[in-house]
C-alpha cells in the first residue's frame, strides 16, 4: 500500500481540493491508504474529537472511502507544520498531500507557511494543493 498523509484543516476548499488528487492516483481504490489527519490547538480537544466529528473531516473521510480508499483517521495538537511532520515520520507515509493558502511573499515572510515549512523539511514528497470552490448545485426544474 502507498501510504499517504491528508493533514486537513478547518477550509473546504483546501480539504476539496487535497481529496481530489488523492483521488486522481493511479489505482488510488486498490493501492492507496490515506491517514487523514487533523491538528487540534488543544491537547483535550485532541483527545476527545475524531477528525470525523469535524465538518471537513467526515466529508473528506466519506469521499475517500466510497471511493474505495482505506482510510484511518490521526487527532493530533500542537504546531501544524511540527505535528504533520512528526506524524508523517511515526507513520512512515512515502507522500504529504497539504492544501495550500495563497498569500504573497511579504505575508509568508512575516506570518510563516505551514506548506512552506513542511515542503523544506519533509524528507519525503509533499503535493500542496490550491482550492477549490464548492460544487454547483444543479439547477432545480
Amino acid at each position: 500500500m502507498y501510504e499517504v498523509l491528508l493533514p486537513i484543516d478547518r477550509d473546504e476548499g483546501r480539504t476539496r481540493a487535497q481529496v481530489e488528487s488523492v483521488l486522481e492516483l493511479p489505482d488510488a481504490a486498490e493501492s492507496v491508504h490515506v491517514r487523514l489527519l487533523h491538528v487540534f490547538d488543544d491537547r483535550e480537544e485532541a483527545k476527545e474529537t475524531s477528525v470525523r466529528q469535524t465538518t471537513n473531516g467526515r466529508e473528506a473521510y466519506d469521499q475517500l472511502t466510497e471511493a474505495g480508499i482505506a482510510t484511518t483517521t490521526v487527532s493530533s495538537h500542537g504546531k501544524p507544520a511540527e505535528e504533520i511532520l512528526r506524524v508523517a515520520d511515526q507513520e512512515d507515509v512515502e507522500m504529504i498531500v497539504l492544501g495550500g493558502r495563497k498569500r504573497s511573499p511579504l505575508g509568508s515572510l512575516l506570518f510563516g507557511s505551514v506548506s512552506q515549512t513542511v515542503s523544506l523539511r519533509s524528507d519525503r514528497p509533499v503535493t500542496i494543493t490550491g482550492e477549490l470552490a464548492e460544487r454547483e448545485q444543479p439547477a432545480s426544474v
